[in-house]
Parts: structure tokens; sequence; C-alpha cells
């Protein structure tokens, strides 16, 4: 291009110009430009200390790495703090009561019952009594269950509290029977006997699931199973001699 400068070869003396008397070597450029360079070099190299300043900031240094003010954090990835406490509050105390008091002093138990119910030596009376939410009362409902000493079931009970006192909503007094809470439903199992069953020995068996109706205030059938026992294996009539 006119008015542009050619470098000669390598070893070569003072550039040759187009045009115009010639210049001292080193002045060419400045002279075409009319400006001198040097400020804005200074300026270009102090940007790209800055720059490169900037990035050895970010980059790892002796395994550490830029972080944020403050201790270095050591946390894993994908580990967080452990949880507080369940704030849950624990289940209110239950409010115990005499199972045998309370049995003795209902007068829907019949007397068979009451009779049964007696002390088995220094083991105390054969009577089991479980706490569970059975009616949707404000406390626990309680349900006995009275065996004899040889840990035959004679009658089962529920009882729902109701002020200061338990009101009786459920019975059932046919040996041999037990009932349980399994949630929020009462299972009673009742032993079935034929005509010439001994006691230890019924012929089958009926699960019965109840749970309780609100708008009837009572227990109400939700479900039946009925097994049978195989008579050599601790079932049906009892061992007889060949005598």
């Amino acid at each position: 291009m006119r008015g542009v400068g050619r470098a000669h070869p390598r070893g070569g003396g003072a550039p040759e110009t187009a045009g115009g008397p010639e210049r001292p070597a080193g002045t060419h450029d400045r002279a075409r430009a009319g400006v001198d360079h040097r400020p804005a070099v200074r300026l270009a190299a102090a940007a790209l200390l800055a720059t490169t300043a900037l990035l050895t900031g970010c980059s790892p240094t002796n395994g550490v790495g830029a972080r944020d003010e403050g201790p270095a954090r050591t946390d894993t990835v994908g580990h967080t703090a452990a949880s507080p406490a369940s704030s849950a509050s624990p289940s209110p105390a239950l409010e115990r009561v005499d199972a045998v008091k309370l049995v003795m002093a209902d007068e829907q138990v019949g007397k068979d019952v009451k009779r049964a119910l007696k002390r088995c030596g220094a083991n105390g009376y054969p009577v089991d009594v479980s706490y569970g939410k059975l009616t949707g009362a404000a406390s626990a409902d309680v349900v006995v269950n009275v065996m004899t000493c040889d840990s035959v079931g004679v009658g089962s009970y529920v009882y729902r509290p109701d002020g200061d006192r338990f009101r009786d909503v459920f019975r059932n007094e046919q040996p041999q029977v037990y009932a349980e809470i399994d949630r929020g439903d009462l299972v009673v199992t009742q032993k079935v006997y034929r005509e010439d069953d001994q006691l230890a020995y019924p012929s089958s068996e009926d699960v019965i699931t109840y749970s309780w109706s609100a708008s009837e205030g009572r227990f109400t059938e939700q479900d039946r199973t009925h097994n049978d026992y195989s008579n050599p294996v601790g079932g049906g009539k009892a061992p007889t001699s060949d005598n």
C-alpha cells in the first residue's frame, strides 16, 4: 500500500520507502501514525497482568483454591447437616387402671367370670390389659382379657373413657376368647367347639375384626376369618386310651 514501509531482509540496511525521503530506522511507524504507541502498550500490559491475577485467584493454590472469607468448608459433596431431634411431642402418659377392680365393679360382667377371676398364687390375677385408640375418645380405651389360672380366656371387655370413669362398650364371655388392638381396630379370637369337644381341644376358631361406629355408639363387625384345626395336631378331640 502507498505510504507503508517494507522491511529489508534480515541483515539488510535501512528500510525503503515508497515516495518521500528516507527516515532513520525505527522512526517510520511513529511518523506515519503521528502518535506515540508506548502508553497504549503499557495499558494493554497492565490489563493483561490484571486479568492474569484474576484468573490466578480463581484457580487452585496449594490445593485450597479460592474461597469465601472464613475457614474453608470440609463438607463432602452431598453431605447435609444433621437434622434436629424430632419436635413431635411425646404421647401423653396413659391413665393406668386397676383392671381387676374395673371388672369386679362392672354390673354387666357375668357372675361366672367374676367367680373365675381370682389370684393364681403369688403370680397375681390372670388379667391382660391393653391401652389404645379404638373409639375416638380423648384418652386411651382399655381392653381387658380375663383368664383362668390355666390360661383359658373367659371374658374380653373394652372400656371407653367417659369423664372420670370408664364405660363398658364391648364384652364377649364365651370361652375361649381373647381381644387385641390392631391398628385402631378390635380383633377378637373366639374358639369354636363342637358338642363333643373338650375345653382344651376346640375344633376351630373365628377371628373377628370390629370397628367403632361413632353414629351408633358401638362396635360393628367388619371382617371374619374361620380356621379349622387339624385333629391329629393339637386340635379336635382329646386323646383317648385304647382301654
